[in-house]
C-alpha cells in the first residue's frame, strides 16, 4: 500500500500515464497528474477514480506542459511551496514521431519534451525528494533508443531531422540521464531507475503514417500482440512501490526485471557530457 506516499506521474491523463496513476491510486497513493491541458486531465481524473474503486487514494491534477521551461519552473514552484513530501517521481510523458516543430525554448520538440523537459523537472524536485528519502526517479525510456546516438553537434536537428531517430535519440537520452543521475545521487536515499515497457496500445502513435488501406490490419493485429495500457504499465508500478528494487538504482527494467542495455546506454563519458549540455540548455548551469 502506498498510504502516505505522494507520487508524481507526468503525462497521466492517457495511455501508460493514465494507467499508473490508477493503479497507484488504487493502493492508496496521493497521486499528482502532472498534465498540460486541463480539461482532458479532469476527465481522465473522473475515469481513473472509477477505475481505482472506491476505497482509494487522493488524486490532484496541475498543470505542466514540458514544451515550455517556464511551466516546468512555475509547476515545480508550486509543488516545493505545497507539498511538504514527495516519495516517487515518474517521468512518464512522451511526444512520438511528430512532424519538425520547435518547444516554446527553441529546442527541437522530442529532445526537448522527451528529455530536456523532464531534466529540468527533476533537478528542480531533487531538494524534496532527498528531503523525503527514501524516494525514487522512474524514467520511462524505450527499446528504440537502440536505433539511434547522441550528436552533440545537432542536438536541436537544425541540421537535418528524421522524426524516428529524434524520439530514438530522445529515449537513448533517458538512459544516459538515468545513468548520470544514479552517480549524483550516491549517499542521498533517492533512487532512479528506468524502463522500457514494451509496444504498447496507446495514442503515442498518433504522428505516425500508416497507409490507410493497411489501417484496419494494424489495428487488428495491435489488439493481438501489443500490450494493453494497463500491462504497459506494470513497470513502472514495480519500480514504484516494490521493496524488491529499494535501494537499486541506474538500472533499466523490462517486465518487472533488469534489463541489459547497449553500450552506448552505458556510456559514462557521453552521459557526463550530456548532463552538463542540458544544464546549460535548460538553464541550470552557472
Amino acid at each position: 500500500m502506498l498510504l502516505g506516499k505522494t507520487i508524481i506521474v507526468t503525462g497521466a491523463n492517457c495511455g501508460i500515464g493514465k494507467a499508473t496513476a490508477t493503479e497507484l491510486l488504487r493502493r492508496q497513493g496521493r497521486v499528482i497528474m502532472a498534465c498540460r491541458d486541463r480539461d482532458r486531465a479532469e476527465k481522465a481524473a473522473q475515469e481513473i477514480q472509477q477505475e481505482a474503486g472506491p476505497d482509494h487514494g487522493e488524486l490532484v491534477i496541475k498543470l505542466l506542459d514540458l514544451a515550455s521551461l517556464k511551466s516546468v519552473r512555475s509547476f515545480c514552484e508550486e509543488i516545493i511551496k505545497e507539498e511538504h513530501r514527495l516519495d516517487v517521481l515518474i517521468n512518464n510523458a512522451g511526444i512520438y514521431q511528430c512532424p519538425y516543430t520547435k518547444t516554446e525554448d527553441g529546442f527541437e520538440m522530442q529532445f526537448g519534451v522527451n528529455h530536456l523537459g523532464h531534466f529540468l523537472l527533476t533537478n528542480l524536485l531533487l531538494d524534496l525528494l532527498k528531503r523525503s528519502a527514501p524516494s525514487r526517479i522512474i524514467v520511462v525510456s524505450s527499446k528504440l533508443y537502440k536505433y539511434s546516438d547522441i550528436n552533440f553537434d545537432d542536438l536541436n536537428s537544425e541540421q537535418s531531422y528524421d522524426k524516428a531517430f529524434a524520439y530514438s535519440r530522445s529515449k537513448l537520452a533517458n538512459l544516459l540521464f538515468t545513468l548520470e543521475l544514479s552517480h549524483k545521487l550516491e549517499e542521498t536515499g533517492v533512487t532512479v531507475n528506468a524502463l522500457t515497457p514494451g509496444i504498447v496500445r496507446t495514442n503515442l502513435g498518433r504522428h505516425a503514417y500508416i497507409p490507410l488501406l493497411v489501417k484496419p490490419l494494424f489495428y487488428l493485429l495491435s489488439w493481438a500482440f501489443f500490450k494493453s495500457p494497463e500491462q504497459g504499465a506494470e513497470t513502472s508500478v514495480y519500480l514504484a512501490c516494490s521493496p524488491d528494487v529499494e535501494g537499486v538504482k541506474g538500472k533499466c527494467f523490462a517486465n518487472c526485471l533488469e534489463e541489459q542495455l547497449l553500450e552506448k546506454a552505458t556510456d559514462e563519458e557521453v552521459a557526463k557530457k550530456l548532463w552538463d549540455i542540458s544544464e546549460v540548455m535548460v538553464g541550470l548551469a552557472d
